[in-house]
């Protein structure tokens, strides 16, 4: 859990290094996000961690307030009482490092096996700290590329890149499709050079690339003719054609993203 907590302190400063500086007007430019500017970004991260938070703490009251918005009585917001859209952006960054140093300080007591509940099914804390990093790098992607800011590509892509691969059956039964039975290899290439490898070495379904590529493909910041990938197989192109690394409703990346 120390190194995870670790690496996902590394991906928050990554992002504070670009929104620092920011002014009032450059916290309200839309991101590549349809609907999302820089305010509302960090705004939605620092609202899961604030759940979060309560959901290792005091899992009971996590529950509670979990059944309720179930009910339609709130939102994420119901687990804070502060009024975040009233904040300035250095306010609000200063508000979302409190919470983020809360959630990581919460995840280094546990146990990597340990089980946090959450919307969905309960999550083991390494893969629930894991998640968190990836969200980050992902949203933090979209402000980086809202400025054209260079967005440091670190070997913690290793993180992203599993939850990529980790998904794959999930991509398809969040749209009401059938997994299909067949292996898919993945071949990356890490920041520092190192072949990093997912799925049988006899496969006919292959998919080879740049870590950093494949990344912005399974978190659907690029569309897969958009990235640089050696796509082998039809299973392999089908899966990243829906690649969705994500929890949520199926969604698609925008056409012509550019950046990064």
């Amino acid at each position: 859990m120390r190194g995870i907590c670790d690496d996902l302190d590394a991906e928050t400063e990554a992002l504070r290094e670009v929104v620092q500086g920011l002014t009032e007007d450059e916290w309200r430019l839309p991101t590549p996000a349809d609907g999302w500017d820089t305010h509302e970004t960090i705004i939605h991260l620092g609202m899961a961690d604030v759940a979060a938070s309560l959901a290792v703490l005091d899992p009971a009251a996590f529950e509670e307030t979990k059944q309720k918005m179930l009910q339609g009585d709130g939102d994420l917001h119901s687990f804070d009482g502060v009024d975040v859209h009233a904040l300035t952006g250095v306010e609000l960054w200063e508000w979302f490092e409190g919470e983020r140093n809360r959630m990581t300080g919460a995840f280094r007591g546990l146990g990597p096996k340990d089980r946090i509940p959450w919307f969905g099914p309960d999550m083991s804390a390494l893969s629930f700290a894991t998640a968190r990093l990836m969200e980050t790098w992902s949203h933090g992607h979209d402000v980086a590329d809202t400025f054209g800011a260079e967005y440091p590509q670190t070997e913690r892509l290793r993180h992203v890149a599993h939850i990529g691969v980790t998904t794959r059956g999930w991509s398809y039964v969040n749209r009401g499709l059938e997994p299909p039975q067949g292996a898919v290899r993945v071949e990356l290439i890490s920041p520092n050079g190192d072949l990093w490898t997912w799925g049988p070495e006899e496969c006919d379904d292959v998919v080879i690339a740049d870590s950093y590529q494949f990344c912005l493909v399974v978190t659907q910041r690029r569309r897969p003719q958009e990235a640089d990938l050696e796509i082998k197989g039809d299973l392999a192109a089908e899966w990243m054609e829906i690649a969705q690394a994500f929890a949520g409703p199926p969604t698609d990346a925008p056409e012509g993203r550019v950046g990064g």
